[in-house]
């Protein structure tokens, strides 16, 4: 089953040559005498993981642990003037030789590249790690026969949640109001609420606020935070709508450039990296809403006044509802009928809910 899922949506995407100067000095690893140095294309600028993680971990760790043999240098993809989805292809390209993928943007062309982490299906952690490690092995499949990319690691952001600059008490208050979205699959979530979903970059969410643009959006906790989204909205829900995975790899040019014991440690020390990465989410995510409540626990974050509003049974009740009657149904209608069977093979027997071919 999977392998005819992985098959039936080959194709190739646009080549983005106007980015190729920019990307230019991404190129393949560059040997001098015993030393290599890689060239990584990082997830987004200014936040924890990138800054806290990713950073150190290629422009110090990599070096400590290889002996000086493996050296990097990182840039994060928005700073490099890329869109999120423009990663994915421009490694195929071997453009980017190791770069960190936002699933949910390579899910426009791609949509099971996203399964486990479609909104409403993890609220919690707990929930997020379960159907990550189902569904890795296919994950890593398709990286491998549509974009020549072995799969190295999977990442993931805090839970992201929605703020809003007006009260609500739960997510059937949001019914007219202008929400910043970051997926079609949140879009879509947003709409069924009777709200109106609006596709605006990270970067962009607070000046969108102050302009009255939108009136809530949907992004991480302690990320949010970061970018003073506290200072502009008064309420925050604790629902993770969903978490923001990504997939580190690298182009299999790249990969295969390398020599074995130099795959061997990276896979190791990404393994790590990972663990850390993940441990850092869970923390963040309780971090990031007691900084933007003015909570104790708030260590890296900056302390706010706003209301935090609970997930009451009703706000449970409709999540399960949203999964089952819109989030799930709408994935299949974009991914096609092959991918209610892989649904059903990976995570019904997970979740409960059987899919339906369209």
């Amino acid at each position: 089953m999977i392998g005819r899922v992985v098959e039936m949506r080959s194709r190739f995407p646009r080549s983005p040559w106007s980015l190729l100067a920019i990307l230019c000095l991404l190129g393949v690893p560059a040997r001098a005498q015993e030393t290599v140095h890689l060239r990584i294309l990082g997830g987004l600028a200014n936040v924890s993981q990138y800054v806290r993680f990713e950073q150190p971990f290629w422009e110090r760790r990599i070096r400590e642990l290889s002996g000086g043999r493996l050296t990097a240098e990182i840039m994060s993809f928005d700073a490099a003037g890329l869109r999120p989805s423009e990663v994915l292809p421009l490694m195929r390209l071997g453009v980017a030789p190791f770069a960190n993928v936002l699933l949910a943007a390579a899910a426009g062309e791609d949509p099971e590249i996203n399964i486990a982490d479609l909104p409403t299906l993890n609220p919690d952690i707990a929930s997020l790690r379960q159907n990550v490690a189902r569904v890795r092995p296919f994950v890593a499949q398709l990286l491998r026969d549509r974009y020549d990319v072995e799969l190295l690691a999977i990442y993931t952001y805090p839970a992201q949640v929605i703020f809003c600059r007006r009260a609500f008490s739960g997510l059937s208050d949001l019914a007219g109001r202008r929400v910043r979205t970051s997926s079609v699959a949140q879009s879509e979530v947003v709409e069924a609420l009777g709200a109106r979903p609006v596709v605006i970059p990270f970067a962009e969410i607070v000046p969108a606020i102050r302009a009255g643009v939108v009136e809530c959006a949907i992004t991480g906790t302690l990320s949010g935070n970061a970018i003073g989204l506290h200072e502009v909205t008064t309420h925050v829900h604790a629902l993770a709508i969903s978490w923001g995975l990504s997939a580190f790899g690298a182009s299999r040019g790249a990969w295969e450039t390398l020599s074995e014991a130099d795959r061997a440690l990276l896979r190791s020390a990404l393994a790590d990296l990972e663990r850390e990465i993940w441990e850092g989410a869970e923390r963040e995510t309780g971090e990031g809403l007691a900084c933007n409540t003015g909570q104790s626990g708030c260590s890296s974050g900056r302390p706010g006044r706003m209301t935090l509003v609970p997930v009451s049974r009703a706000d449970a009740a409709l999540r399960e509802r949203l999964l089952r009657e819109t989030v799930l149904p709408r994935w299949i209608a974009r991914c096609g009928p092959d991918c209610a069977q892989l649904w059903n093979d990976l995570l019904a027997p997970l979740t409960g809910v059987r899919a339906r071919a369209s």
